[in-house]
C-alpha cells in the first residue's frame, strides 16, 4: 500500500520549510538522522533493512544513523520473531523523539482551553469549536468543489492537511476503500484536552466528502494510535 498525495507518491523529500499564506512552516528533515526520524514517524517501527530501503540507502548505514540516534535516547528496537531464523530487530520512535515535530504552542493551548472551560463553562469551549469548524470548513471547500470525483477530494483533503502540518497522504486498496492517513497531529494536546475538536474535524471531512462517502476513524492518535487513520468508502459500495 503506498501513500499518495494528489496522485503523486509522499516521499520524505516532500517535506519543505517553505510557509504558505497563513500556514506555519512543516518541521524539514535536513540531516541523514532527521531523514531516520521522519521515516520512522511516516512509517512506524522498521527494521534497520527496510529502513535503509526507505532512504535509499543500506542497511548498515541506516544501522548505523540507528544506534546513533539510540544513544541520544531518540529511538529504541525490540526483537520480533517470524518463524525460523534470528528475531528481527524493528526500530521505533521514543517519546522523546516524537516531541521534536511539531506541536502548534501545547501548554499555552491548553491553559487557554481550561480558562475557557472553567470561567465561560462548556457551552463557550462548544461555541469555540463549532466556529474553528466552520472556518475550516469554509477554507477546505474554497479548495475542494463539490463536483470532484471522490478519489480527487481525499487526494486534495490530504494536501490540505499535510499542509497545516498534518503529515498526511492517501491510499486506494484493492477493494476501493479509500484511506486518509495522518501521521502526526499538531494540535494534539488541545484535542487530548478536548476531544470535541477531533468530532468537528470529523464532521468536516464528512461534510467536503458529500453524500457520496462513508468515512470512519480507524485509528486515533488521542486514544493512543501512531496516527489517525480514516477509512473512506462510497456509499453504494
Amino acid at each position: 500500500m503506498t501513500l499518495k498525495t494528489s496522485g503523486a507518491n509522499m516521499s520524505i523529500e516532500n517535506w519543505d520549510n517553505t510557509a504558505r499564506p497563513g500556514v506555519a512552516a512543516a518541521w524539514s528533515p535536513r540531516s541523514p538522522a532527521e531523514r531516520v526520524l521522519m521515516a520512522l514517524k511516516m512509517h512506524g517501527a522498521l527494521s534497520s533493512a527496510e529502513l535503509g530501503s526507505k532512504l535509499a540507502t543500506t542497511g548498515e548505514a541506516a544501522r548505523q544513523q540507528l544506534a546513533r540516534l539510540a544513544e541520544e535516547g531518540l529511538v529504541a528496537s525490540a526483537s520480533e520473531a517470524r518463524g525460523v531464523g534470528r528475531p528481527t530487530q524493528r526500530w521505533s520512535l521514543t517519546a522523546a523523539a516524537q516531541s521534536r515535530f511539531p506541536d502548534t504552542h501545547a501548554a499555552l493551548t491548553v491553559q487557554l482551553l481550561d480558562i475557557v472551560r472553567t470561567s465561560l463553562g462548556e457551552a463557550a469551549l462548544e461555541t469555540l469549536i463549532s466556529v474553528r469548524e466552520a472556518e475550516t470548513h469554509t477554507a477546505y471547500h474554497s479548495v475542494i468543489a463539490a463536483d470532484l470525483p471522490l478519489r480527487d477530494k481525499v487526494a486534495a483533503l490530504a494536501d490540505l492537511r499535510s499542509a497545516e502540518g498534518y503529515m498526511a497522504g492517501w491510499s486506494e486498496e484493492p477493494d476501493g476503500t479509500l484511506v486518509l492517513v495522518e501521521n502526526h497531529c499538531p494540535i494534539c494536546a488541545a484535542a487530548t484536552a478536548c476531544q470535541g475538536f477531533c468530532r468537528a474535524e470529523l464532521d468536516v471531512f464528512r461534510s467536503i466528502l458529500g453524500s457520496e462517502a462513508t468515512i470512519q476513524r480507524t485509528e486515533h492518535i488521542v486514544s493512543g494510535g501512531r496516527r489517525c487513520t480514516y477509512s473512506i468508502r462510497k456509499t453504494d459500495a
